[in-house]
């Protein structure tokens, strides 16, 4: 499976110390998670210079990749999506390391789409060709995430705009996730379908918790981080500063919360955050 990383704030903030330094850093996790697994299959971290994501990958562990730290170093912004990967449909390639990313979109996945090999084909038909044609790897994840652009796009959205609201991301993710659990289960497979997604626009972030662990915090005003000791924040002091955080485990000791299976967690653009049930 995989380990991912969800943030969004009102001020550009560092994220160096959760993705390298905490106490456990996606950086330690992608070494050896709760469960002792390893995610040693690809990184790739993504944030957002205007309304377009930047994204830095490599198919390589980041516990042993010097690039990830730097990678990880540079980061200042708003909205930030990265995530560690234990390969299980496609190869350790660069093509199949998230996040992914179409235009203003970034999407990362933990979890398996099962059984692929007989969802694959229908998933490909209500796939819009010219979003079929951007898909570069062989994973059920990149898959998924032009599939579900192409369902945004039926249901209204302007891939180009700011016109999904946090609501409309959660409501969009609900249905995928039911979606996609009612296919692998009509179609016999032996193992459940694990559907973890995360999905911003750079402005509002929606995460789907479905049989794999998810988690939540809220951040509220100018802290010293307890890893560094000095706040992460480019601040203006005329700006009351919130951010939240969704991560596959828990990252730093402060009070994280566990996101109820079968739900997901919306951030709209003010920083107000929403648990949906699926």
């Amino acid at each position: 499976m995989c380990r991912l990383y969800g943030f969004r704030a009102n001020e550009p903030t560092k994220v160096e110390c959760s993705l390298v330094h905490a106490q456990n850093a996606l950086m330690r996790q992608s070494k050896s998670d709760s469960k002792g697994e390893s995610h040693s299959d690809g990184w790739g971290i993504g944030c957002y210079d205007g309304d377009r994501p930047a994204i830095e990958k490599r198919e390589l562990a980041a516990w042993e990749d010097l690039h990830f730290g730097a990678a990880a170093e540079r980061v200042y912004a708003r909205t930030v999506i990265a995530h560690v990967r234990n390969a299980t449909v496609g190869g350790a390639t660069i093509e199949n390391t998230h996040p992914f990313s179409h235009g203003r979109w970034l999407f990362a996945h933990n979890g398996t789409v099962r059984p692929l090999d007989k969802l694959r084909e229908r998933l490909e038909e209500e796939t819009e060709s010219e979003l079929l044609a951007r898909r570069r790897g062989d994973t059920d994840s990149e898959l998924t995430f032009y599939w579900l652009l192409s369902r945004m796009r039926a249901a209204g959205v302007d891939l180009d705009q700011k016109t999904a609201s946090a609501e409309e991301l959660a409501a969009i993710l609900v249905r995928a996730v039911t979606t996609l659990d009612e296919r692998s289960r009509v179609a016999g497979s032996e193992r459940p379908a694990m559907l973890n997604f995360v999905l911003t626009d750079g402005v509002r972030l929606a995460a789907s918790r479905h049989r794999r662990t998810l988690w939540w915090l809220e951040r509220e005003g100018v802290h010293d981080c307890e890893i560094c000791g000095i706040p992460h924040i480019r601040h203006d002091p005329s700006v009351e500063y919130r951010a939240a955080v969704v991560a596959s485990e828990p990252i730093t000791n402060e009070a994280w919360r566990e996101v109820p299976d079968g739900s997901v967690v919306a951030i709209d653009e003010d920083l107000r955050t929403m648990v949906v049930t699926i």
